[in-house]
This record gives structure tokens, C-alpha cells and sequence, in this order.
């Protein structure tokens, strides 16, 4: 330290502890001091970096290196402090020794590459070890597991012969419970099953801390009785002898198998190397049943598809049935398979070392460029013969393994042509097989895909790739294939926050089919699976889809990521293309984002963007932010701004350290951000010096160096720019629309071909050339191949029945159609489309009809022929921008609602009315109630044939105005759209058979009172009229009453002495309710406007007709507000119709053409109230719901009544 020379590095012998020699000013520091702490820091640092990158478990501190370090410093410090007059420690500060001795980085490397690095990574390990040690097992007789199925012999002498069985999940557990059964007993003793969870755990990047709390890891050790690195040369040392790995056959199986490969591997590698110490149990995937009983069964796909082909198409008899998982086996098929053991235990050898550097290139994370390209020369059919008892290593992890590993990518990484993983293609597949227009609930569409595309993976991952392809914020799709119904998620917490699959919908978007047109259906090659016909290898849309929606993901050995891209980009480049002319770089774009993406740097493999938000200065003190970076969502940058909040402590009490803005508020919504920031005078001209989107972190990078695609043959493949996945896409579609017109024309060709040869036999038959009636099917057939006629057969495939499918194919011939076919060499099918036809095609404008479809469909194919490929996708892409231009319009309309919504300009805001008439005319509403409600009872309405009205209102009358009462007023005209009512009325009676025809009456009978027609007065057959209300015209002081449409209330001339007060019609009486099963009232009449109980004795005056019997008479109720039922529609019109024989219609035209003469009947007298008692009405079961339904349609259709004003406010 005050001269400067050179430090140096010398081997010694390996120290327990650190030692330490040093000198300051050529005095002893015998304990050290600052100066030698200050260069052992500096070794210690750096030694702790390298050790922890080379073993990321080591979790190496400072403190650890010491130990292993001897260190000689010698000093020259001017003016040093000691602790003591012996100067045995040096005190000075590190900032006061007047230079530095900062030592080089030559010097640090040589010192990292001496023997302390191999020490502390020893050093590291013994410690990670020892921890491990914790959770060891021993050779003991019982051990307490759970879910453990112990063997009898475990842990005993007989331990090495025991098998321990590991399973896959709880049911798999059982199918080998159930096998085991049929065992002898001295051999079920040697068994034991234990079921693992899901997935073991990759222990080579697993730190101790997770191997320790990993529960199956533990368990595994502790059942077999394992060690930590103990070296085994036999297994006599553990509780089992043998380790049986029991799994689906699928590809996560395969997974499963090779985890648990690794995890033996790893700690105990000697194991594998033992005979028959693992093996695993092999199950059918898929098993064929002949009708005879014969089965035969078949443990890899390949296997299957090679039997299926070697039938060559004749599979009639076989029945298929599928075996994704161990769960389909049932009990006896579990059995079965353990008598035969033998057959279904493959064991695994050791072979060489080539074993192990197969393990470790599957798992481990320093073999990342080995295994791309061990992935990159899989050939598709790769499978491993379960035909050999004994398994290699290097086999299964090459031919087994490797399925896994290439599935998995697909999952992840989509492809270049459809932008598609395979989930999203299943549920497009599945929408578009179910044509899927109207909405459907995403749980529901999720179990349809399942069902129709062979889905076997978990049903949440499928739910929420469902949620995700119909999410359209800022940052997630820029065109979205389903269309969201209810709340799928915003940008203020990046779609997490979408409600549950069980509440929301979705369809396809109109747009999708604009991408995907239905012509290319055909023209795709579809996969096959359990038996179904399922998503193709990949969808044409017109345009890349991975441009315009981009993607992300994590495969075995690649990632990608691909920023989205305008669509209106993409067309204008595909027409430069179609027209010859070169392509312009495309740059990342996002709908609806506001603020900037800017070219920051070109590199080869791909370019860097830099994206930035929008804030902007408001004054000396305020910041308003109204733009976040791509997928910075809002509650995310809103905890941000709490964090950096002064004097506000977090959830543990701390101040935070980098605040900076004292206060903040958030407006916007779920589309806009728009955060005001108040930060202090001092702090603002701090931040703005530092930058004011960096220190709002307002600023990010997007790159599009890892654009990683599956190419149209399925392999993965880097594209370094936009430009090149476009060029390469334009030449595959390119094909695909010369394939869609070839195959549209000989589509046309053979429907014209068709309707010709229908014409021709349609013809023959009516001039008698062919004779079709009482001639037997094989003449006809073979006379119909004579004369020429064009044979189409249904080329029905004959395949083995799916168990379990649903039969929809056409039942086979029978045996005596097949031999007279045979005869004749013409099949039953050839002609089908032919006899198949109507009698009434037989008819001249048939085929006059047929002959102008076929000149229709010749000239599509003459336009067909000329035109060009090139001009099918430039009308599809002109389809699409428009279809595009009108959603951007629906977006625009909706977004303006919603800001002039947000402003209250237009907004739907509550604003109620006060009552229309003053507190003092409640008592006049009430008598008014009071008359409605017993013309309620004779008022064969709308509402009593459960039909809405329409409320039409009596003619010159405002209805905002209100003039003072008259002393005399003309009746109330019927308007003139009430002339159609009547027919209206009956249409509807005759839905309950009724009618106002005398004959229709008489065939009702019930104890009901009698309804009768509207405008029309029915005539008993002992003459007797029954009583009419009366409707008279309401004073203009009242509110004014809007007559129903269809209401079937008589309205007659009132005498104009007592016109004066008002009463209310029954169909526009809010509270008007006739209690079930009640007689009508006779009419009401006007009075003074001041009415009280005086009135409503005088309305109710008994009317004189002899007509009604007294035991027939009810007195009519006032229906409480609370408690308003009605009597049942059916019920009270057949009452009515009981004790006529027939009625008549009567009723003369007036001078008027609009007035009807009604008889007037007077009303029939009430006792007072305080005289009444209180009556109840019951009324049948089968009439009280319809009551109830029409006491609420009446109760809607009168919410404007005076005297409910109370209650309006209630029910608003």
C-alpha cells in the first residue's frame, strides 16, 4: 500500500482456518486490522462469484472463502491508528490509508485458478450433502408413509427380492392393488405400491433447500431404504430390490419414467448398473376386439397404425378402444395383466457409458446446444419396439424420451403458418366443426373441445387458452379469434383479472372466417386420434397470424417471442408481393397503445426496440402519466408508485429507501391509464435531470433476436426477421389457392355433372324411357349403367367401430343387396342420388329448375377458370380489410360512448320524477282505484290472455300538460287504432279455444264470472244483458290515463250531469287487482273531483238484475297494495260462459264511426267500510300462479298511478 509493487501467489499447505501475516510501517500486526481485511475482501469477493456460478447450490459466503485463504501484507500507511500501544491491530480507516491497492484482475483469475476452487466447491458439496443426509432411509422392518402399500417382506432377508411399485396418481395405485390380487400369496408379499404426484422434480437444478422439503424425494429415500452417496454394488443393503416405475402410456408417462432415470442417476448411479434393479410396467394403449372374441392389443401407436394398414381397409368386425390413461383399465383387465407379468415387465441395462451421457443430455441445463440438436434429427415414427424384454438406457431416452421432449416444444412454440399452438387449434377446430355463432359458456365450449378434438390435458389449461384467443386489451391480441361476452380480463392486471369460465361466454368473432375462409377446409390434412378425425396439422390463414397476435413460450431447448405486428402492414406487403414489387420493414405494433415503439438497435439474428409510455410535465409539481409500456399492466405500476411514495412505511413497517414522489392519484379505467404524480420542487428537478421516463420506469426493449417457429414441415427453425416469416408464409399460401381453385372447379365439374344426369333420368322417366315402379333395384341398376348414366358411390370407409363413439354412419347393405350387386358388377350406392330423389322433381318447374342451376353453376366455372390464383386472395384480403375497417369503426363508437359516458354526456344517468299530482288528490286517486278495480272485473284485457299490450293514448290529450276541470266533457272516443283490436282479441281467445261467437261461449263452463268480448255486449239466452262498466273521460286536473291497446274495456256515454270526478280505467290502474274468483261490480260514474267514501257507495250500489242468483253473488274486495292477486284468465272466462246457453253480439253504430250505444247498468251499492268485515278468497292451486303472473304484468303496465306513488319509490 504505499509503494506499489506487484502482489504474488504461492502454493502452501491447506490451513483449517485463516491465517494471516502483516506489517505496517515494518511493525507486527500480529491480530491484522483494516489493511488485511481490506485485501482479504477483495480475494473472498471475487472467489465467491466463481464458486457460486459454477455450482448454483453452493451458496457460498465471504466468510466461507477466509477460511481457506493464508494472506501476507505488508504496508506503508501514513500516520496508522492501532488499538493499543502494542500495535498488534491496525484501526485506521480504509478511506485514510492515502492510496489504494486494488488488486489486478490477472492476479484474482490466478488465485481462482489454484486448488482454494476445488476446496471450497468440495467444501460446498459436503455441505449440501450433509443436509441431504437428514432425509435418508435405513433397512428397517415397517416404515409410516402415506398412501404407502407396504411389502410383507420389506426390510427383512427376503428384502431383495421385493419390488416396490411406483404409480402414477391414486388410481393407478388401485389398478395395481387390483392386479396384485391375483397373485399367489407368497408372491404378493414381495410387492409394494406407492403413487406418486404428478411429476418428479428435476434434481439437478434443485437446490438442497427444495430437495429437503420435496415430500416424494424424501419418501422414496425412506421406503427403499436409500443413502446419500453411498455406493451400491448390490441391493441387499435396501428395503426393495427392485424399483417398478408404472405409468400412463402417453408422453407425460414417458417424462415421468426419465425423471425418476435422472433422480437415480444423480445420487446413486451405481444402482442402475445392477440387473433388474429397474423396470417398468407396460399397459396397452390401444386394444382391437374382433366380433369372435379374439383381442389383440398394442403398446405404441406406430404398432397400431402398422396392424391398421396391413388390413388394407377391411376392418369390419374390430372394435377399437383407446387407453390414454391406467384409469381405463378396469379391474379384471388389471388382473389380467398381473398373471401374465412377465409379458408386461420390460427391465432396464446398462449398457456403457453411453447410457449416462444419454441421461444427462435430456436433463441437464450445460447440454442446452447438444440436445437442440438432438431434437433437431428426430424423425417422425421414431418409436421404441416393445417387442425386446430388455431396455437400453440410450434407447429409451433417443426413442422414448424423445417423444416427450418434441411434444412439449409443439405446446409451446407455435407454428409459422397458423401462428397456433396445438390447444388453440383444437378449440378452433372444434368451433368452427360446431359452427359457433351464438354464444356459449367457456366451461361448456372447453368440455366440447375435449369431446371433439381428443384433448388429455388438464381442463383449467384449456379453460384459460379459451380466455386468452377472445382477449383484446392493450398488449394481448390484435385481433382477437373468439369474441369476449363478460369479463375476460382488462390491462390493468395483464387478463388475470377475467372472471371464472363458469360465468362468461364467448363465440367466434366475425372476423375469424375472414382469416380463415371455409373454401380452404378441404384442402387441409387432418390428424387422427382415438379413433376421430381431429384439428389439421395446421390452418392457411390469408395472413401469418404469429405477426399479427405474436407469441411467447418455453419449450425443451428453445424459447421464443414474437412482438405483434400491424395486420393493415401485413396485407399492403402481401400485395406488394403479388404484384412483383418489394416488401418494406414492418415494426412492432399494438392496438390501442398510444405511445412509441422506436427502432433502437440492428443486430444480425434480429433488431431491438425501444418502447416508451407517455408522461408529461403538467407544472412546476405534477406529472401525468397516460400511457404504460407493452405488458406493464396498471395494478402493477400502481404498486410501483406506492413503493416510492416519502414517509409511507410498507406492510413491514419499512420506510422506503428510493422514494421520490410524495403523492399520486389514479384515474382512467380498464382501456385508458392515467396517473397525476405530485412530486416536490427539489425532487422534480431532480428526476427530470435523471429523465422522466426512466425514473417512472415508463421506458422497456423488446427484441426480435428469438423468433423461434415450427416451419411447415414441423421443424423448429430461427427467423431473423418479420420480413422472412412473411416471405417464406406468401409461398406456401400461395399453393394452398391454387390447390382451392382446382379443387373448387372439379367440385363445380362434377355438380354439373350431377344435375345434367338428373335432368336426363327425370326426363326419361316422364316420357316412360325408364321404368322405375315394380321393377326389381339390380335391373334398374343395370339398366341405368347401359344407358350411360354417370355413377356416383358413397365412398364409405370401412374402419374399425371406436368404442364408445357415436354411431353415425349409414347401416351397411344387406347380404341380398350385396350378392345381387355382385352379379350385376353395379353397386347399390352408384346411383343412389338418382332414385333417391322425390316424386315431386317429377314436376316441369323441377326441372326447369335443375336445367338453370346447371347453366348457373357452367358459368362459375368459366369465371372460375379466368381467373387467377392471385386474384382469390386479393378479393379474400380486400374481404378482410373491410371486415377490419368496420370492427376499428365499432371500437371507435364504442370507446367515444364510453369517454362521453365517463364525461356525463350521455350517460345513463338516474333521474326520478316527482309525482304528478299533489299529496292532497291521494284521497281522489284512491276513490278512483277504487272504480277501477271493480272494472277490472269485467274488462276482458290483454293481461287476461297472457298478451303484452301496447298503450296507446286517448286522442288530444297531452301528456305533460294539466288544465283545470271541466264541468262537462264529451266521452272518451275510441281511437282509431282501436279498430284492429278486436281481431287481435279473438285471434288470441282462439289460442284457449274461446271466441265472442255465441256458439264458441256455450262451450265453456265454469263457476267463473262471464268476460266479455271488448266492444262488444253479449246477450244471455234468457235475454238478461249482463252489466257493462263504464269508462268516463278524467278530469284534465287528474293525471291522464293511457289507455291500453288491446284492452277489452266498453266505453260508453256518461250522462252529463254527473261528469265531474275522474276514475281511472282497470287496464292502466296500477293497484287495480280483482281478487280470484270474484263477480263483477256493475259501472261506475263520475262525480266531483272531491269524492271520498260517499262516492264509492254510491258506485257500489247492487245493480238490478234478476238474472244472477244471490248465491252467485261475492262482494268485491279492495286488493290491499301488498298483498294484489288476480283471479286465473281461463277460470273467469269460462265462469262467465257457465249459465249461457249463447250470446249474441250486440251493439249499434252510432252517428259516430268511432262510438258504440252500451247499455248502461246502475252500480250496485257497498257497505260502508267500518261495516265490512274482513273476507277471504281461495282460490285453486291450478289458478294461483297464473294469478300471480298477472297481478305483476298489471302491476307493470299501471307503475304510474297516483296512489302507488309511495311504492314507486321502492321498486325503482
Amino acid at each position: 500500500m504505499g509503494k506499489k509493487s506487484a502482489p504474488s501467489i504461492t502454493k502452501c499447505k491447506e490451513g483449517e482456518n485463516w491465517t494471516k501475516v502483516s506489517f505496517v510501517n515494518s511493525i507486527a500486526t500480529i491480530k491484522g486490522g483494516t489493511h488485511v481485511d481490506y485485501v482479504t475482501s477483495q480475494i473472498s469477493n471475487y472467489l465467491v462469484g466463481v464458486v457460486n456460478k459454477k455450482n448454483k447450490n453452493a451458496n457460498i459466503k465471504a466468510h466461507h472463502v477466509k477460511n481457506y485463504l493464508w494472506v501476507f501484507v505488508n504496508a506503508l500507511i501514513d500516520n496508522p491508528a492501532f488499538d493499543s500501544q502494542t500495535k498488534e491491530t491496525l484501526t485506521l480507516r480504509q478511506s485514510n490509508f492515502g492510496s489504494k491497492c486494488e488488486l489486478p484482475e490477472d492476479f484474482l483469475k490466478k488465485v481462482a485458478k489454484s486448488d482454494i476452487l476445488e476446496n471450497l466447491l468440495s467444501w460446498a458439496k459436503f455441505k449440501n450433502d450433509k443436509e441431504l443426509k437428514k432425509t435418508d432411509g435405513t433397512k428397517r422392518g415397517r416404515v409410516n408413509i402415506p398412501k404407502l402399500e407396504d411389502a410383507n417382506e420389506a426390510g427383512t432377508k427376503n428384502s431383495h427380492k421385493c419390488t416396490l411399485i411406483l404409480t402414477e396418481g391414486d388410481s393407478a395405485k388401485t389398478l395395481a392393488i387390483s392386479g396384485l390380487g391375483a397373485l399367489p400369496q407368497d408372491v404378493r408379499d414381495l410387492y409394494g405400491v406407492f403413487p406418486l404426484r404428478g411429476k418428479l422434480l428435476n434434481v439437478r437444478e434443485a437446490t438442497p433447500k427444495q430437495l429437503n422439503e420435496n415430500k416424494e424425494i424424501e419418501s422414496i429415500k425412506k421406503i427403499l431404504g436409500l443413502q446419500q452417496n453411498k455406493q451400491y454394488d448390490s441391493v441387499k443393503p435396501l428395503r426393495y430390490g427392485h424399483l417398478m416405475i408404472m405409468t400412463d402410456q402417453d408422453y407425460d408417462g414417458s417424462h415421468i419414467k426419465g425423471l425418476l432415470i435422472n433422480f437415480i442417476y444423480y445420487f446413486w448411479p451405481s444402482l442402475l448398473k445392477i440387473p433388474s434393479f429397474l423396470v417398468e410396467f407396460i399397459t396397452p394403449i390401444v386394444k382391437a376386439t374382433h366380433r369372435s372374441g379374439k383381442i389383440l392389443s398394442f403398446y405404441t401407436m406406430p404398432e397400431y397404425y402398422s396392424w391398421k394398414e396391413s388390413l388394407m381397409g377391411n376392418a369390419n368386425g374390430w372394435t377399437i378402444k383407446y387407453y390414454k390413461g391406467l384409469g381405463t383399465n378396469d379391474k379384471k383387465e388389471g388382473m389380467q395383466y398381473f398373471r401374465d407379468i412377465d409379458k408386461h415387465q420390460k427391465d432396464f441395462v446398462w449398457m456403457n457409458e453411453e447410457d449416462g451421457t444419454a441421461i444427462e443430455l435430456a436433463f441437464s441445463k450445460k447440454k442446452v446446444d447438444e440436445r437442440k440438436n438432438w431434437l433437431r434429427h428426430f424423425q417422425p415414427g421414431t418409436h421404441l419396439e416393445q417387442k425386446n424384454k430388455l431396455i437400453k438406457y440410450s434407447d429409451f431416452i433417443n426413442k422414448e424420451l424423445i417423444l416427450f421432449s418434441v411434444a412439449d416444444l409443439q405446446r409451446s412454440i407455435p407454428s409459422m403458418v397458423d401462428g397456433l399452438k396445438p390447444a388453440q387449434r383444437k378449440i378452433l377446430f372444434s368451433c368452427f366443426k360446431r359452427n359457433l355463432v351464438k354464444d356459449l359458456k367457456v366451461v361448456q365450449l372447453q368440455g366440447y373441445v375435449s369431446e371433439q378434438s381428443a384433448y388429455h390435458h388438464g381442463e383449467q389449461s384449456l379453460q384459460s387458452t379459451i380466455v386468452g384467443m377472445a382477449q383484446n386489451f392493450v398488449g394481448s391480441n390484435n385481433i382477437n379469434l373468439l369474441a369476449p361476452k363478460g369479463q375476460f380480463g382488462t390491462r390493468c392486471s395483464g387478463g388475470k383479472d377475467h372472471a371464472s369460465p363458469r360465468y362468461i361466454y364467448t363465440c367466434l368473432s366475425p372476423i375469424t372466417r375472414f382469416l380463415f375462409p371455409k373454401d380452404d377446409d378441404c384442402l387441409l390434412d387432418y390428424l387422427q386420434e382415438d379413433g376421430l378425425s381431429i384439428e389439421p396439422t395446421w390452418y392457411a390463414p390469408i395472413i401469418p397470424l404469429v405477426l399479427v397476435n405474436g407469441c411467447e413460450g418455453i419449450g425443451t431447448g428453445w424459447s421464443t417471442f414474437i412482438p405483434n405486428y400491424n395486420p393493415r402492414d401485413i396485407v399492403a406487403n402481401l400485395r406488394r408481393f403479388l404484384n412483383g414489387e418489394k416488401m418494406e420493414p414492418m415494426h412492432p405494433w399494438y392496438k390501442g397503445f398510444k405511445g412509441t415503439i422506436e427502432k433502437s438497435a440492428s443486430k444480425e439474428g434480429g433488431g431491438s426496440y425501444a418502447v416508451n409510455g407517455i408522461i408529461e410535465e403538467v407544472n412546476e409539481t405534477t406529472v401525468r402519466i397516460t400511457e404504460l409500456p407493452i405488458r406493464r399492466w396498471t395494478d402493477e405500476y400502481k404498486d410501483f408508485l406506492n413503493s416510492v411514495i416519502e414517509n409511507v412505511r410498507d406492510e413491514k413497517g419499512n420506510l422506503p429507501k428510493d422514494a421520490f414522489i410524495k403523492d399520486f392519484r389514479k384515474y382512467g379505467d380498464d382501456v385508458s391509464v392515467c396517473f397525476e404524480v405530485l412530486l416536490s420542487e427539489e425532487k422534480m428537478k431532480q428526476v427530470k435531470d435523471e429523465g422522466l421516463l426512466k425514473k417512472f420506469k415508463l421506458a422497456t426493449t423488446i427484441s426480435t433476436s428469438n423468433m423461434h417457429l415450427f416451419d411447415p414441415k414441423g421443424v423448429i427453425k430461427k427467423y431473423d426477421s418479420p420480413e422472412e416469416i412473411l416471405e417464406e408464409f406468401v409461398h406456401l399460401r400461395f399453393e394452398l389457392y391454387e390447390k382451392r381453385k382446382n379443387f373448387k372447379l372439379a367440385s363445380l365439374e362434377m355438380e354439373a355433372l350431377i344435375l345434367e344426369n338428373k335432368v336426363r333420368f327425370i326426363l326419361g322417366v316422364v316420357t316412360g324411357e325408364i321404368i322405375v315402379n315394380n321393377r326389381k333395384r339390380a335391373e334398374l341398376l343395370l339398366e341405368l349403367r347401359q344407358k350411360g348414366f354417370t355413377p356416383f358411390p358413397k365412398n364409405k370407409p370401412v374402419e374399425a367401430v371406436v368404442a364408445g363413439a357415436a354411431d353415425d354412419t349409414e347401416e351397411s347393405e344387406s347380404t341380398e343387396d350385396v350378392e345381387e350387386n355382385s352379379k350385376t358388377g353395379v353397386q347399390a350406392t352408384d346411383y343412389e342420388y338418382l332414385l333417391s330423389m322425390s316424386i315431386g322433381t317429377l314436376t316441369l318447374e323441377k326441372v326447369q329448375k335443375l336445367c338453370a342451376d346447371k347453366d348457373k353453376i357452367s358459368e362459375e366455372v368459366e369465371n372460375l377458370r379466368r381467373t387467377a390464383p392471385k386474384d382469390l386472395w386479393l378479393k379474400d384480403l380486400e374481404a378482410f380489410e373491410s371486415q377490419l375497417d368496420k370492427l376499428d369503426a365499432e371500437d371507435a363508437l364504442e370507446r367515444q360512448k364510453s369517454v362521453k359516458d365517463t364525461n356525463g354526456q350521455g350517460g345513463f344517468k338516474v333521474s326520478r320524477q316527482p309525482p304528478k299530482n299533489p299529496r292532497k288528490n291521494n284521497k281522489t286517486a284512491k276513490n278512483t282505484e277504487a272504480a277501477a278495480e271493480i272494472m277490472g272485473q269485467t274488462s276482458n284485457s290483454a293481461m287476461e290472455t297472457e298478451s303484452v299490450s301496447e298503450e296507446v293514448k286517448p286522442k288530444g290529450r297531452a301528456a305533460s300538460k294539466k288544465a283545470p276541470a271541466k264541468k262537462q266533457e264529451k266521452p272518451t272516443p275510441i281511437s282509431d287504432d282501436e279498430d284492429d283490436e278486436v281481431e287481435a282479441l279473438k285471434d288470441r281467445l282462439k289460442a284457449y279455444r274461446l271466441d265472442s261467437s255465441p256458439e264458441q261461449s256455450t262451450t265453456m263452463e265454469t263457476d267463473m264470472p262471464q268476460v266479455p268480448a271488448r266492444k262488444e255486449t253479449s246477450k244471455r239466452a234468457a235475454a238478461q244483458k249482463k252489466p257493462v262498466a263504464t269508462i268516463s273521460e278524467l278530469s284534465e286536473s287528474e293525471d291522464e290515463v293511457d289507455l291500453d291497446d288491446e284492452s277489452d274495456v266498453e266505453v260508453v256515454p256518461v250522462p252529463e250531469a254527473k261528469k265531474k270526478g275522474g276514475r281511472k280505467p282497470a287496464a292502466n290502474s296500477r293497484a287495480a287487482k280483482p281478487p280470484a274468483g270474484t263477480k263483477k261490480r256493475g259501472p261506475t260514474k263520475k262525480e266531483s273531483q272531491g269524492l271520498g267514501q260517499k262516492l264509492l257507495t254510491e258506485m257500489l250500489k247492487p245493480a238490478e238484475n234478476p238474472g244472477i242468483s244471490p248465491e252467485k253473488k261475492v262482494r268485491k274486495m279492495r286488493a290491499s297494495p301488498f298483498n294484489k292477486k288476480s283471479g286465473s284468465v281461463l277460470g273467469r272466462v269460462a265462469k262467465g260462459s257457465e249459465a249461457t246457453g249463447s250470446e249474441e253480439m250486440s251493439g249499434s253504430t252510432s252517428t259516430s264511426s268511432n262510438m258504440e250505444e252500451i247499455t248502461e247498468v246502475p252500480a250496485r251499492a257497498r257497505p260502508q267500510r267500518a261495516n265490512r268485515k274482513q273476507t277471504k278468497y281461495v282460490i285453486s292451486d291450478s289458478d294461483s300462479e297464473e294469478a300471480v303472473e298477472i297481478s305483476d304484468s298489471d302491476s307493470e303496465s299501471n307503475q304510474d298511478n297516483d296512489d302507488d306513488d309511495d311504492f314507486d319509490e321502492d321498486e325503482d
